[in-house]
């Protein structure tokens, strides 16, 4: 049975409302994919509008092989073109603008921009508005007209394009004017929109509407605070005020913001050019003023500078197709559904199979995968299949077959971007709880911590946040690291000591329950170097009680590993305890410490965690404050390259009650994006637990990270 796939639609339009400016009223399309214009650089040549497709808003292809679609020469008055901008009409016609510019002859200095007009995103009718030509008494001496935009004004039912120009003797600011209907000329001399004194230049601009207001993005140059800022108004041509801080998610130089919206959701989408560094960045936001990055997410086969998207129907999408096939547009891109590990599928275009791991309690006897394909055609068979034994051959349109498998996989033990675990077991409830780093924040910018509980370590229950640096924490508002829980019992009374790691300094907070609330303490309980210690850091805190004295420990360190008592209270330490206890030469950060059978087990963090090597190893001592010994061949865990598991490490270790059945919770970089994503590998990990073994004298036995996890 043939059945047909239509790719769910994610992204809706929201710089206009779909309204006829001549009085009817169009229905909405229902579309199914992107379209992403864009140009690709400096050289000749690359000045140009370029095409590619996405089902999903996150991956991209290149049309017509990553080659022009339109002529340069017969639309523009310099032979090349830059910054494409395209908007959907209420008319359901088209209209782009672009800058006219060849910087290889011209440099950055130019008078002109295009207007292009389409019914079918194919054929473009175009027409050259030279400023200084058309309004000589006003913009005779302007040498730069930048990155215009266009957007539809439903109060005066005519097009608007905004854009940045330059005068001798000023700075870049932003500009408008109406077009006349043809959408060929620009009705009158163009007025001022916006500009910002304190921040000089202001170019980029890209508007969008929400909740009844216009945001207006821009970049601002020439000032130490450069790069993309918004600014707000309730009217679409002036009141613009700018809100402090950029939304810029790096410290490297940006351009050309773009931003549109994820239907079914509130979730907006920024994206913007690195320029410098040939990079693109996403970012994902609900209020368009905070926002996180989502590299993780993208992939794009082409390299494409400042560009927008808009969405398209399946219609326009196979037009499109037709009129600029490509080679590389893959069939399959991803794989949806409740219970699939999506950012864990694995698609071998080359050899075309497919890995789909699913989450625990996942009937794959009996299972229907949703795939997402970069073209909406057909694939078969359709229906729930059977992947108990084999894997299921899949035929999209009809001349491209993959084989798919389906696996239940528990590693990663909970969805999302988690790292650094402390696990711990709580007598007070019977629950584990899991307290990781929030991760997927660029440089390890996440500022607040969160909990997971369970009943068996297989299934875990997204608890609510239980400490955030910017509304909890008085002393540090930044880098919510690697943080340690202790249960303790003091005066009859369960309480919650958790530890954690803020700005490089280490904190430490109070709950009568697990998840909270904590209530931190109002400083910083270690913000200093133990004697004879130069370098590294005062993060990655552990906390051990030790069952045979009833003391507790505070062990820290990056570079050195210290430790010290804590008061009967939990909340300070002892400082006449502080002892160093750096192993050796490949202690790096992370110390774990747990005790079994008359021995205290020492892990620490060897590597740096954007490494694919970093990897866990081991001492023994006989007390908790050591000193240590180092057995032969002490690693824990490292890389699997068979399963494409890397950087291993920062790891906790726990007992499951009433048993000699261990276990340990690290991290890895996600899988299988990471091994490609360089340094974000090291902020996009995944949490995971395996099982742990000893010897008969009590050797920790090398453990192999798995996908499948603990049964």
């Amino acid at each position: 049975m043939k059945s047909l796939l239509r790719i769910s639609f994610l992204l809706v339009f929201t710089t206009f409302l779909f309204q006829s400016c001549a009085g009817t009223k169009n229905e909405t399309p229902e579309f199914s994919n992107y379209l992403f214009a864009y140009f690709t650089g400096n050289g000749d040549g690359e000045e140009a509008v370029h095409y590619a497709i996405s089902s999903d808003g996150y991956n991209y292809y290149a049309l017509n092989d990553d080659k022009a679609i339109l002529d340069n020469r017969s639309i523009s008055s310099t032979g090349g073109v830059r910054d494409p901008h395209i908007l959907r009409g209420p008319d359901d016609h088209f209209y782009m603008v672009l800058t006219d510019l060849k910087t290889s002859e011209m440099g950055w200095n130019n008078t002109a921009m295009i207007l292009l007009k389409s019914n079918d995103l194919i054929n473009w009718k175009s027409s050259v508005i030279d400023i200084t030509r058309s309004f000589p008494q006003e913009f005779s001496d302007v040498n730069r007209v930048w990155a215009p935009q266009t957007i539809y004004d439903e109060h005066t039912g005519k097009f608007m394009v905004y854009f940045s120009m330059l005068q001798p003797g000023g700075y870049d600011k932003i500009y408008y004017a109406y077009t006349n209907q043809d959408f060929t000329a620009l009705e009158a001399a163009p007025k001022q929109l916006f500009f910002s004194p304190n921040e000089k230049a202001t170019i980029d601009g890209d508007i969008i509407l929400k909740d009844g207001k216009y945001h207006l993005f821009y970049k601002t140059e020439g000032t130490d605070d450069k790069g993309i800022k918004v600014a707000i108004s309730d009217s679409l041509t002036s009141g613009y005020q700018a809100l402090p801080g950029n939304v810029d998610q790096t410290d490297k130089a940006v351009e050309g913001s773009g931003v549109f919206k994820l239907i079914g959701s509130d979730q907006y989408i920024l994206m913007y050019d690195v320029y410098r560094d040939g990079e693109y960045q996403f970012a994902e936001s609900s209020d368009l003023q905070n926002f996180k990055v989502v590299d993780e997410q993208i992939s794009m086969n082409f390299h494409p500078r400042h560009g927008t998207v808009i969405p398209i129907t399946e219609e326009e999408t196979s037009r499109l197709l037709q009129n600029f096939p490509s080679k590389n547009i893959p069939g399959i891109i991803g794989v949806q559904g409740e219970n699939v590990r999506g950012p864990n599928v694995v698609v071998d275009e080359e050899n075309k199979t497919v890995f789909i791991p699913v989450k625990p309690g996942t009937d794959i006897s009996s299972f229907e995968p949703s795939f997402r394909l970069a073209q909406t055609k057909s694939i078969e068979p359709g229906g729930p299949q059977d992947f108990t034994n084999l894997p299921v051959k899949y035929t999209i349109n009809s001349d491209k077959t993959y084989e798919v498998h389906v696996a239940v996989n528990n590693n990663p033990i909970v969805d999302g971007y988690y790292a650094d675990p402390e696990i711990l077991y709580s007598n007070k409830t019977s629950k584990y709880y899991l307290y990781p780093t929030s991760d997927g924040f660029t440089g390890w910018s996440g500022t607040y911590f969160r909990t997971f509980s369970s009943e068996d370590l297989i299934n875990w229950k997204k608890e609510d946040t239980i400490l955030n640096l910017k509304t909890n924490v008085s002393w540090a508002d930044r880098n919510a690291w690697a943080p340690a829980m202790a249960e303790k019992k003091i005066d009859g009374e369960y309480q919650y000591f958790y530890y954690f790691t803020a700005a490089q300094k280490i904190g430490v907070a109070v709950a009568s329950d697990p998840t909270g609330p904590f209530k931190d303490s109002g400083e910083p309980l270690i913000d200093f170097k133990p004697a004879g210690v130069k370098g590294g850091q005062e993060i990655d805190p552990d906390v051990f009680t030790d069952p045979n004295s009833g003391k507790s420990y505070l062990y820290w360190g990056n570079g050195y590993m210290a430790a010290a008592e804590l008061t009967s209270d939990m909340e300070h330490i002892k400082p006449e305890t502080i002892k160093v206890l750096t192993p050796d030469e490949t202690f790096r950060e992370g110390t774990e410490v747990f005790f079994r059978n008359g021995k205290y087990y020492f892990l620490w963090s060897e590597d740096d965690t954007r490494s694919p090597n970093y990897r866990v190893r081991y001492a023994t001592a006989n007390s908790p404050l050591g000193p240590l010994e180092i057995p032969e061949n002490n690693l824990v865990i490292k890389r699997n390259d068979q399963q494409q598991i890397y950087g291993t490490g920062h790891n906790s270790v726990i007992n499951k009650t009433g048993t000699d059945e261990w276990y340990i919770v690290y991290h890895r970089f996600t899988r299988p994006k990471g091994i490609e994503m360089g340094d974000a590998a090291g902020f996009n990990r995944e949490v995971c637990m395996d099982e742990l073994h000893f010897d008969d004298s009590g050797k920790i036995l090398e453990t192999i990270p798995t996908l499948e996890g603990i049964q």
